[in-house]
């Protein structure tokens, strides 16, 4: 059966301390969206006016505040920071807590918040084997007793994860090529992909990747979900929503220049240098139905989960815009 269609929300965690972004949580619920997912940074993309709360502990405060939107990681790192029992565990209560409204977004990493505690940062050969053997502990350790895991990078002895959900919480794979986007096909329960990186991405690359990864595990990718978080600065005043990018113009940065970083500082003071180019990275629009149509190459790739970020520090008054003009617009044609 294909997934329904269903319109997120991303709490920028980089931008908004804890009690903020739970405010803004509960107002994407009100205004009708399907879901909430926030990224787990342990530092920001900038310095000045960051944050970066602990995502965990902010998925367990989002649930109990709201009771229908489906919450979860865009990504985790289930690799360094964390050994992948501990996100087992943590998953298994935030599933015990909220019951089918929980999903486990993983990813490789990034140095900028590895880095800062003295990890060594490996090639990206050795960051997808991690992810593997990862997210495989972590299959095992919600579905088995006493596991004992003896992988080439994780280890557990008589491992139990007393508190889970009966089903278990959906894991998707974020990827950015389609050796990682076949992985996700393979073995995750969907896939997440951010946009603004040229169409042919998606349609010859990563969306093919994942569906002969679901074929290879005996699946449809099309009954999979399909996620990908856009990136949109939409607003009543173009002006406004042009300026609005600009905060996050790290983003503009080519992933050679972001690669080898692990100070916020240093992030802040490149991305200052491509400030005027940084709406490229951005649906800019103050039309609903130019605004509609710059998302439709997206739906009719088959993306059927997409999450919207909003550059701006006015997130309520985004809610309330996207909310009242936007997504009923999208579900009118796609729903």
């Amino acid at each position: 059966m294909r997934p329904k269609l269903q319109l997120g929300y991303k709490a920028s965690a980089e931008q908004f301390g804890p009690r903020q972004l739970l405010d803004f949580a509960i107002a994407a619920e009100a205004n009708g969206f399907d879901s909430v997912f926030v990224s787990d940074h342990f530092q920001p993309w900038r310095h000045s006016d960051g944050h970066a709360p602990f995502a965990f502990a902010w998925l367990a405060a989002a649930g109990e505040r709201t009771s229908k939107v489906v919450l979860g990681t865009s990504v985790v790192t289930p690799t360094f920071r964390y050994h992948p029992a501990i996100v087992a565990q943590a998953f298994g209560t935030l599933g015990s807590l909220h019951p089918g409204r929980m999903i486990l977004g993983v990813g490789t990493g990034e140095h900028l918040n590895e880095g800062a505690l003295g990890i060594e940062w490996p090639d990206n050969k050795e960051r997808f084997a991690r992810l593997r053997e990862a997210v495989r502990l972590i299959r095992g350790l919600w579905t088995e007793q006493s596991v004992t895991f003896d992988g080439d990078y994780y280890h557990t002895r008589n491992a139990t994860i007393y508190d889970r959900p009966e089903k278990p919480v959906p894991i998707y794979v974020g990827a950015g090529g389609p050796q990682v986007a076949k992985y996700a096909g393979r073995a995750g329960d969907g896939l997440i992909c951010t946009s603004g990186k040229g169409m042919e991405l998606y349609s010859e690359q990563l969306l093919p990747s994942f569906s002969d990864g679901a074929k290879e595990s005996g699946r449809d990718a099309s009954e999979l979900d399909r996620m990908i978080e856009v990136k949109v600065s939409y607003d009543t005043d173009r002006k406004r929503a042009m300026e609005d990018t600009k905060i996050w113009a790290a983003l503009a940065l080519p992933a050679e220049a972001k690669a080898g970083i692990d100070d916020p500082r240093e992030m802040e003071r490149l991305a200052k240098t491509v400030e005027d180019v940084a709406h490229l990275r951005w649906l800019v629009s103050d039309d609903p139905d130019e605004h509609v149509e710059q998302l439709r190459p997206y739906l009719e790739l088959g993306f059927n989960h997409l999450v919207f970020h909003a550059p701006g520090d006015g997130q309520a008054r985004f809610l309330e815009l996207y909310g009242s003009q936007i997504l009923p617009r999208i579900r009118e044609r796609w729903a």
